[in-house]
């Protein structure tokens, strides 16, 4: 019997590996470049930022509720499989939205590949202003036609006709090569000349606007002007209909954001459901110790996923077919991988311990941090950590774009930090001896300022790779630290719920605010200086950590659960020295 249930023991946490295996590769396919792709439909970085802040948010609200109600009504397998499928399917959706038209000149695809076909006059007169003029404005111009901003190709070298158009894209290329998109509502009129250089089409233009008299001019614009304004009601009145008088970007944001919120609300359900009924299934069988060998697993699935998902792009031409770009092949790959994970779901071990409320330890967790003065500083800690990881998360791969990196230098590099962190466990030993967690804290505070610092000054495609060693203590040590925090401030079967409050702290409220300031600054001073902002307040949290945690008591409060779990060999006194000490305290108590 003891055999049969130590194998079901390996079998389940087999099965739980290969889960976070699958979709934490599935996840690494897409989401770190995610924020590229948005950038390729022709979004600004601050839309990027509120974009990216409002999935964290929501997965900061639906995440624990999802999970209770799931467990309430015993519905959590139910609850996975239906939250791979939706998920997968919501991520397909964000490829049927199109593009603004503008597509990004920093990146590697050939010019002549991109969707927008300017002439050969044009096209050279962009390459020229870039690489002479850096802070020359360069204006693109595309025909549209009934208010709409899609683009049609101009190869003709005889047009001499006026091309009047109703939006134009600016593009300004600037001394740090970031690239900064300005849109505009303007009315432009671009003359085409043939070679032979005539310049008549323009003139004759204005000469004939010229001839014509005031009061017709003026009657003729005000009866526009109505019929526009009586249109823009009509369309309010419609499903929807607030979005048809909106500009071509703030449509394209609008629509993002409905599709993005709807794709969290499917997939963040997942992952604490799943944590949530592999533990009470490993608890049951008296082997919760074992549960965290699984979390290993899922950063190696996020190893193969991020840097198989960065070689496979970079071998592919700029658009696959004619119209859809390269990017897709990371939804698709994402996908896929989700797929791969629906048979595992169906064996996965699932237990419902009705006798666990998940809400109420949360609530508990809560006052545990908020009672202890460390536990706060630990929570402050990790809140900046996780609004610096955002800014990374979201806007590194930007700055690695800008400076001629390709998919496959992004996905190996994020794939170094990933492995540093990963290796982390295997220094925990000499680190715990050398440092205790408040200076392990403090560390990879320290690593994180210098890594920030470290991408502002990016200098080539290969540039950002050796700095991500450094994420073995800016990520993995930070997390060990906050993993012994948890176990002097919880109460026995709490743990959980305390990590479950730093990590909501961290990488859902922190990350969220993160993204929303770090995508306002970019949009107004660029990538470098978001980073070096980001340095800085890190330093200064260096700098007034050690200070508040020498003023601040250390509560160390006693874990039963661990002295149980402990090794016999390791106790140094026999059963009966044990129970002489509690003998004689228990007298000297009395006599007291």
């Amino acid at each position: 019997m003891k055999r049969n249930k130590q194998m079901d023991i390996k079998v389940a946490l087999a099965l739980g590996s290969t889960f976070h295996f699958l979709y934490s590769c599935a996840r690494a396919c897409i989401l770190p470049f995610l924020t590229l792709y948005l950038r390729h439909l022709g979004l600004t970085p601050s839309m990027t930022g509120l974009l990216m802040s409002t999935k964290h948010l929501i997965s900061l609200v639906w995440s624990p509720l999802a999970s209770f109600l799931s467990k309430h009504y015993n519905k959590r397998r139910a609850v996975i499989t239906g939250s791979l499928v939706c998920s997968a399917g919501a991520a397909l959706v964000l490829l049927l939205i199109p593009s603004t038209g503008v597509e990004t000149l920093a990146s590697h695809c050939n010019i002549s590949h991109l969707s927008v076909s300017p002439t050969e006059e044009l096209s050279d007169y962009v390459r020229v202003v870039g690489s002479v003029m850096p802070t020359t404005h360069t204006t693109i111009v595309s025909q549209s036609a009934a208010h709409e901003s899609s683009l049609t190709e101009t190869t003709s070298d005889t047009v001499s006709s006026a091309v009047s158009m109703s939006t134009t894209y600016t593009l300004q290329l600037q001394h740090s090569n970031n690239v900064t998109y300005q849109w505009s509502q303007v009315n432009v009129s671009l003359a085409n000349h043939s070679k032979g250089g005539e310049r008549n089409g323009l003139e004759s233009h204005h000469g004939a606007s010229n001839t014509s008299p005031t009061v017709r001019r003026v009657s003729r614009s005000a009866e526009k002007e109505k019929q526009q304004q009586r249109e823009k009601n009509e369309a309010r009145l419609e499903f929807l209909g607030s979005l048809k008088v909106m500009d071509v970007q703030n449509q394209l944001f609008f629509m993002l954001l409905i599709v993005v919120s709807i794709w969290e609300l499917m997939a963040a359900p997942l992952e604490w459901t799943v944590d949530d009924g592999l533990y009470e299934y490993l608890d049951f069988v008296d082997a919760s110790d074992r549960y965290g060998s699984t979390g290993v697993w899922g950063l190696l699935g996020a190893v193969c996923g991020v840097s198989g998902a960065g070689l496979l792009v970079s071998h592919l031409d700029c658009f696959i077919g004619s119209h859809t770009p390269r990017g897709a092949v990371h939804f698709y790959s994402y996908a896929a991988v989700t797929t791969l994970a629906l048979p595992v779901v169906a064996f996965l071990p699932l237990y419902l311990n009705k006798k666990r409320s998940r809400s109420t330890g949360l609530f508990k967790a809560l006052q545990l941090v908020r009672g202890d003065l460390r536990a706060l500083l630990c929570a402050a800690t990790v809140f900046l950590m996780g609004l610096a990881g955002s800014v990374v998360d979201d806007f590194l791969l930007w700055q690695m774009q800008d400076h001629g990196s390709s998919e496959l230098h992004m996905g190996l590099s994020l794939a170094v930090a990933l492995l540093s962190r990963a290796a982390f466990p295997l220094l925990s030993g000499r680190v715990s001896k050398l440092l205790s967690p408040g200076r392990v804290l403090l560390v990879g505070t320290a690593c994180l300022a210098v890594q920030c610092l470290y991408y502002s000054f990016l200098w080539g495609p290969w540039a950002a790779i050796p700095v991500q060693v450094l994420s073995c203590f800016s990520s993995g040590a930070l997390w060990w630290a906050v993993q012994v925090q948890c176990e002097d401030v919880a109460t026995p079967g709490t743990e959980r719920s305390v990590r479950r409050v730093y990590q909501a702290l961290s990488l859902d409220l922190g990350a969220g605010l993160g993204s929303m300031a770090g995508g306002f600054v970019v949009h107004r001073f660029g990538v470098s200086v978001l980073f070096r902002g980001v340095a800085v307040i890190l330093l200064l949290w260096c700098l007034f950590l050690p200070l508040l945690q020498w003023k601040a008591p250390r509560q160390r409060r006693i874990n039963y659960s661990r002295l149980l779990a402990a090794d016999t060999s390791e106790v140094s006194e026999s059963e009966s020295e044990q129970e002489r000490d509690w003998l004689e305290k228990a007298m000297e108590d009395d006599e007291q």
